[in-house]
């Protein structure tokens, strides 16, 4: 498990796939609010005049000499759930992010959200 404190070295570095493609570079990341651990990064992808923030998860993620390597094909990553690089992710909108990697979402037992940037 990668520590918030370790992967906060890592913003602005290059973000790739499973194989080595780079998909754009680490913005920021949201804690799972029940464990306070890293668990989606947002990356910025798009063209030069339309950036955006997707969202990927980081559990398996292993950092590398300058970069951060997430286990999911560039393809899925850019097709995620985003926000603009401005915005913030509704709470209503956390669970789309989870559902599309396939991950069990569930709120706080008081509704609370899941996730929280840092």
């Amino acid at each position: 498990m990668i520590e918030i404190g370790e992967i906060r070295e890592w913003y602005g570095h290059d973000v790739v796939d499973s194989k080595g493609r780079r998909i754009g570079t680490l913005e920021s990341i949201y804690v799972d609010t029940a464990t306070d651990q890293p668990s989606f990064a947002t990356v910025m992808v798009g063209l030069p005049t339309r950036h955006r923030l997707a969202f990927v998860p980081v559990e398996e993620a292993v950092v590398g000499p300058g970069y951060l390597q997430v286990p999911y094909p560039k393809s899925q990553v850019k097709d995620a759930p985003s926000i603009e690089t401005d915005g913030v992710l509704p709470a209503e909108d956390e669970a789309a992010v989870f559902g599309h990697y396939q991950l069990a979402y569930q709120q706080g037992t008081g509704g609370e959200r899941r996730l929280a940037r840092r």
